[in-house]
């Protein structure tokens, strides 16, 4: 990447008295100097890195806010740090500082089953949740493919969402208030414990997909959906990309919403056929496209959304419909999808993995510019994503000889993307990689709002710099 940030030089040594007051909020356990135990913490599924000066593990929101205040006395850079899955170094620490990992803050506050909320500290796990949610009948909407190790914090910070949001929308829908501490080390309380309320701005919204530039998330009040009697799945292979997308819409604009709508590409179906070794792949050899759409509800209305969903895919350019009702056969059908992530590690070394997102109706138009812009770069791309709501997971493949190729195909792939009046990002973030771009999307006057935001916020800027906005501050 161009103006690395993750290459600048170590900053002077931390102050005496910003670590002595650091270590009088937390126990030598849990604050640390020493580089062997920063470097843990100074990477993330970026793969980039950047040692911290310190990190600091606090067990409480009093804990966090001395932490900030320390921060903000001294302006020393602080990371908020859950898991570390995300992809776009929205965790690398690349102004050194301090990284401020929420680990220990992992607990249930409170279910209330009769009221469909849970409240939780950051540092749960999606699935934790969702385990504790599904014993009570409900479930937690946001279902990114890393549920099983991120963080509801991380999840919250990038408004992280999966094939679930086409039905039942992303974190910003799905929670109703927030606890966090801000850059002056204040305990803002946003939201309400109900699914309406109109008092005040809405911070909560503000706050999720802030990317820890404007406070850090202590707890949240998530809104949980009841756990559908059954479920469906269709899946549903093409000739064409052009007719699995001409199907997406349809079936997007017919009453009967999926709760997921994810589409493969060709270049992805060769993915898998490649990284099977051997193994059965039980797909046409003619499928230039493929749909897996799933449908839930009550068990009366399956059926008619099964039709409904079915006969909106089928059309021109349709090589195989196959539907599953029971759970074996359902999972047998995913299995193909799953099998695409391990497949792209056969086929390079090097990947860039976009998450642009297009209106459904200019899929086609999408797909059609990706390709000339593989053609033109001469690099591989291979796309798959959630295409109810138009959100592309695009991969740009090659070696390492190859990587200035790839990012001048990539510099053309998010001019395609707003031409299309598409956005840069769905659900990934923008942390360091996407930051040298989002100007193209957002007018210099809605920036500057949100500098002045971030200073209200962030007086010193010391919350994650170096992410999500040009530096104003």
């Amino acid at each position: 990447m161009p103006n690395d940030p993750t290459t600048a030089a170590p900053p002077a040594s931390l102050p005496s008295a910003f670590v002595e007051a650091c270590s009088r909020a937390l126990p030598p356990r849990r604050f640390s100097t020493d580089p062997a135990d920063c470097l843990p913490y100074g990477s993330d599924n970026s793969r980039r890195t950047m040692l911290p000066q310190a990190i600091a593990i606090p067990d409480t929101a009093e804990e966090v806010q001395a932490i900030v205040k320390a921060c903000a006395e001294h302006r020393i850079p602080l990371t908020t740090r859950g898991r570390a899955t995300n992809t776009v170094g929205g965790t690398v620490p690349v102004k050194h500082g301090l990284v401020l990992s929420l680990e220990r803050m992992n607990r249930l506050i409170r279910m209330a089953p009769d009221d469909r909320y849970a409240e939780v500290e950051p540092g749960m796990l999606n699935a934790e949740l969702q385990s504790i949610a599904g014993e009570h009948g409900f479930f937690w909407p946001p279902d990114p493919t890393s549920a099983a190790y991120c963080s509801i914090g991380g999840n919250l910070g990038c408004n992280a969402s999966g094939p679930r949001a086409v039905k039942y929308g992303t974190c910003r829908e799905n929670t109703l208030g927030i606890t966090a501490v801000d850059g002056q080390g204040r305990l803002l309380k946003t939201g309400v414990y109900t699914t309406k309320g109109v008092v005040g701005y809405d911070l909560t919204r503000l706050l999720v997909g802030s990317e820890g530039t404007l406070g850090i998330i202590t707890s949240a009040v998530l809104k949980l959906t009841p756990v559908p009697a059954s479920k469906a799945t269709v899946r549903a292979i093409y000739d064409s990309i052009e007719g699995s997308a001409r199907a997406i819409a349809r079936v997007m604009a017919q009453p009967e919403t999926p709760c997921a709508l994810e589409f493969i590409d060709r270049n992805a179906i060769a993915a898998i056929r490649a990284g099977a070794r051997g193994t059965q792949v039980d797909l046409p050899a003619n499928a230039a496209a493929m749909l897996m759409i799933e449908v839930d509800g009550s068990r009366e209305s399956l059926s008619s959304a099964i039709s409904a969903v079915s006969d909106a895919a089928s059309g021109d350019g349709l090589v195989e419909l196959r539907q599953a009702t029971d759970a074996g056969e359902i999972a047998a059908l995913w299995a193909t999808r799953k099998a695409l992530s391990p497949a792209l590690r056969h086929i390079a070394s090097k990947k860039i993995n976009e998450d642009v997102v297009v209106p459904v109706s200019r899929l086609p138009e999408l797909i059609a510019g990706l390709d000339a812009l593989a053609e033109k770069h001469q690099v591989h791309i291979v796309n798959f994503g959630h295409a109810g709501n138009g959100n592309m997971h695009t991969n740009l493949l090659g070696e390492p000889e190859d990587m200035e190729r790839m990012h001048r195909c990539l510099d053309d792939v998010f001019d395609l993307v707003l031409s299309l009046d598409g956005t840069l990002s769905g659900e990934h973030g923008v942390g360091i990689e996407k930051r040298p771009f989002i100007d193209r999307e957002i007018p210099a006057a809605s920036l500057d709002v949100m500098a002045e935001l971030k200073r209200v916020f962030d007086p010193h800027g010391i919350l994650n710099p170096g992410k999500l906005l040009p530096d104003r501050i």
